[in-house]
């Protein structure tokens, strides 16, 4: 048993797979197979076929079949025709008004698809690059944490000795071990997180639950944001595909409007005929002259006199619906607007926390370099050296969050102008 369950360990860990990749491959990647986008193609063309289906109305038909049939008696129809050996029509529309108003909202319907899968392409970069720079961070976090970690063991180790020696109180190698001990679970912590973190990136990019993606060693994306806000809010507007998707569901409406209304106009029909009778069933009997070939072609007008309630009903609900799209429009506009300022407002904010977190940094390498100094003229013992290493570290899990927050916020930003996929690729 102890076997079995040891080769079934073994099976699940070399299913899984640890793959290293750089941002723009794991972009590229995304756009390739992610889920969500892959759904929004078929529902594109799913939309393609919907026009074929719409238009189908237009092209011509051909129906072929037979109503033979034994007569005794006068050559009555069966099913509407005469009956014949061979039986052949072909019936299309030649004006239908509101047919080709649904075939343009068939044709609105495929370009707002084609939107919505920008969308999720869109979405699809974004998590892939937040998911990235989560990563990311936690990896240099939980380097700096094992660094860290390494520091106040030493330190610990050096406390003991003077404890032993009697020049340093018991409480003080408590506190070291405290330090050693909240270290190797801030460790645990952060591994726990980091596979999460590279799992979550590997489902978005289509891979298996039980895979990874691991960012790049030093594989940091360059983010340049716009410098004018009022400009950025411009092209946020202009090439917003959530404002797309809700202007093409409008215009998608007004076509449904126009179909609607249309509904009392005539409507024109192309109708042929062939028929090829045989003198069985009585014809030459009962008719004057008798023709085996037999040929129609024409058309049939038809033209609504009462249409009932229903179109007028429907149109006004168009309408609503229409009113409802022009105010999620300008809401949407709004949040757009708004969304973008507190962007570059957390962006200006996380990059001012970098620059102090930086000079912080500096400030704790510049005192650990003035106490190495120190500790070479014997002036200062090996455990404060540590413990400053070991706050130097720490200075360092500060500047990477700050670091994390402030490209984070720029990935906000480009994503809120629509040029978060052209920056990555």
């Amino acid at each position: 048993m102890k076997h079995s369950l040891f080769f079934l360990a073994f099976a699940v860990c070399a299913g899984a797979e640890i793959r290293t990749m750089t941002m723009r491959e794991a972009v590229e990647m995304a756009l390739a197979q992610n889920p969500d986008v892959l759904l929004a193609r078929l529902d594109q063309q799913k939309a393609r076929y919907q026009t074929t289906i719409v238009r189908d109305a237009f092209v011509p038909k051909l129906f072929a079949g037979s109503g033979a049939a034994y007569t005794s008696g006068f050559p009555t129809s069966i099913d509407g025709s005469a009956p014949s050996i061979l039986q052949a029509r072909t019936v299309m529309s030649i004006f239908n008004r509101p047919q080709s108003y649904l075939g343009a909202q068939a044709n609105e319907g495929v370009r707002g698809a084609g939107v919505e899968v920008a969308r999720k392409q869109e979405d699809a970069v974004y998590r892939v690059a937040s998911l990235f720079l989560d990563a990311d961070q936690l990896a240099r976090s939980l380097e700096a944490t094992r660094r860290q970690g390494e520091n106040l063991t030493r330190v610990r180790d050096l406390t003991q000795q003077r404890i032993a020696e009697g020049r340093e109180l018991a409480i003080e190698g408590r506190k070291a071990n405290l330090a050693v001990l909240r270290s190797n679970h801030n460790v645990d912590a952060l591994a726990i997180n980091l596979t999460n973190a590279e799992t979550a990136l590997a489902m978005v990019l289509g891979m298996g639950p039980d895979d990874r993606v691991r960012p790049a060693p030093g594989e940091r994306a360059l983010l340049v944001v716009p410098v004018s806000e009022d400009a950025s809010i411009e092209q946020a507007l202009e090439s917003s595909n959530e404002l797309k998707s809700l202007q093409s569901s409008m215009q998608s409406k007004l076509m449904e409007v126009k179909s609607y209304e249309a509904a009392r106009l005539p409507r024109i029909n192309l109708i042929a005929q062939y028929s090829l009778l045989a003198k069985y069933n009585n014809y030459d009997e009962f008719f004057n002259r008798f023709q085996r070939n037999n040929v129609q072609v024409g058309m049939s007008f038809e033209l609504p006199v009462l249409a009932g309630r229903a179109p007028s009903a429907q149109r006004s609900a168009a309408e609503a619906e229409i009113a409802q799209l022009r105010i999620r429009v300008s809401r949407t506009r709004t949040r757009i607007t708004a969304d973008l300022r507190a962007a570059y407002q957390n962006l200006r904010r996380a990059e001012g926390a970098r620059e102090v977190a930086r000079a912080d940094l500096e400030l704790a390498r510049e005192e650990l370099g003035i106490a190495l100094a120190q500790m070479d003229e014997g002036r200062l013992p090996l455990a404060r050296v540590e413990t400053l290493r070991a706050t130097e570290n720490e200075k360092w899990l500060a500047y990477y969050d700050t670091q994390h927050t402030a490209d984070v916020a720029r990935l906000e930003v480009l994503r809120q102008t629509g040029t978060l996929e052209a920056a990555l690729r």
